[in-house]
């Protein structure tokens, strides 16, 4: 049977699931600051009537919970796919810088303290420079230009 396969399916190899060659922090960065957006408008509630603030509450817990894990998705694809045995020697620290956005953003799915979201942003913010820095690109911080408003590490393209 394994002969069959081998004659019928070509061999076949890439650097990831698909050969698409597209990684980019961003969306982890994206959903950093959706965990900090979420814990502050959780924060905001105090003092709306109880409907109001379960109906939006649950909402927002949700939300901060499915954007943490998407974080560590995607950062995970990036590590676990783009990142070789060079870019380990290059950048040791990446392992734990890995793990500390892994911990930082359960910590953030635990709880609402917005300084647990921040730590989950400054640690997808380090990985992005390493991640550029491979890439052969400098990188500016610059403020999101929507809320929460927060640095995130941009390529100088």
């Amino acid at each position: 049977m394994k002969d069959f396969f081998e004659k019928l399916v070509p061999k076949v190899s890439a650097h990831c699931d698909v050969p698409c060659g597209i990684y980019d922090p961003i969306t982890a960065q994206i959903a950093a600051l959706s965990v900090i957006r979420m814990v502050d408008l959780m924060h905001a509630l105090e003092g709306h009537d109880a409907l109001t603030t379960a109906n939006s509450m649950s909402r927002y817990i949700a939300t901060k919970e499915s954007e943490a894990i998407k974080c560590k998705e995607e950062i995970r694809i990036i590590w676990g796919d783009f990142i070789k045995p060079a870019h380990l020697e290059q950048f040791p620290q990446i392992h734990d810088v890995v793990h500390k956005i892994m911990m930082s953003a359960s910590a953030a799915k635990q709880g609402v303290s917005r300084e647990k979201a921040m730590e989950l942003l400054e640690s997808v913010n380090s990985f992005a420079e390493i991640f550029w820095a491979i890439k052969g690109l400098a990188t500016k911080r610059v403020k999101a230009p929507y809320a929460p408003n927060e640095e995130v590490v941009y390529p100088v393209l």
